[in-house]
């Protein structure tokens, strides 16, 4: 689907899905994700950030989420479900939805210089997107190494400690904790999905600012009681203000 500037919904026309991508085996901390002891991502490769931008609403969408289970299992990729709230109105509203997700989509199309949001769209690393089901671009977007500041993070106990060392920096940079559930089902009863029972991958459930950096040796501690009970998973992402380009990302289990 295709959301005009001005805020009005237009079918894009129905395409069928690409082939998803060949299965990779699942190592964890080849794709960023620890499922114990700490997570570094210090000044060599890091992985990829993937958002897809989704909604139980779309008809368009299942087969990007599919897309986005094979990305999750990726070495050298963090894949995010983003789910909006603007195809609510059709009938079913998302329980994943997040009023954040359509804003931060709005920001990436400001950045860079689209003239609609949409749905299904993916966008990687804060620099390009490609839609949800476009195989060919996605698999040569993922195709270049990424190097990423000294970021390190580690469950301790009962909370979460983020670490990013001194090293060169853009001027303006934010960084945010996004906690997440590894994977949903969902049997839809209205709209354009409906009868349908949809899985679905990585789904945020929340995005909370950290702070700014700015080259200096920081750190940061956070309580795990205060991420969503649901959440099962959390990532860090390091990213120039305005929904720039991505310079770090990590991510761990919880507990």
């Amino acid at each position: 689907m295709i959301l005009q500037a001005g805020g009005e919904p237009v079918n894009a026309a129905r395409r069928s899905a690409a082939a998803v991508l060949a299965a990779a085996a699942t190592t964890l901390c080849g794709a960023g994700l620890c499922a114990a002891g700490p997570c570094h991502a210090g000044g060599s490769a890091r992985p990829v950030v993937v958002e897809l931008y989704t909604s139980q609403g779309c008809s368009s969408c299942p087969p990007a989420d599919a897309l986005l289970r094979e990305l999750s299992v990726r070495p050298g990729v963090l894949a995010l479900g983003f789910h909006v709230d603007y195809w609510d109105e059709l009938g079913w509203r998302d329980r994943f939805d997040l009023p954040l997700a359509a804003q931060r989509q709005s920001g990436y199309a400001r950045r860079l210089q689209l003239s609609t949001v949409y749905t299904p769209q993916m966008v990687i690393d804060g620099r390009e997107d490609v839609a949800g089901f476009d195989r060919a671009r996605l698999l040569q977007s993922l195709a270049a190494p990424r190097e990423g500041v000294p970021l390190h993070l580690e469950v301790r106990g009962a909370e979460l400690a983020v670490r990013i060392d001194a090293a060169a920096a853009p001027a303006d940079t934010d960084v945010f904790l996004v906690s997440y559930l590894p994977q949903a089902t969902t049997a839809v009863g209205r709209g354009e999905n409906s009868g349908r029972r949809l899985r679905e991958f990585n789904i945020v459930r929340s995005l909370t600012p950290l702070g700014r950096w700015h080259g200096e040796a920081s750190a940061w501690h956070v309580t795990l009681k205060s991420l969503p009970a649901e959440a099962r998973g959390v990532a860090v992402l390091v990213q120039e203000r305005d929904a720039g380009p991505m310079i770090g990302a990590a991510s761990v289990a919880l507990p």
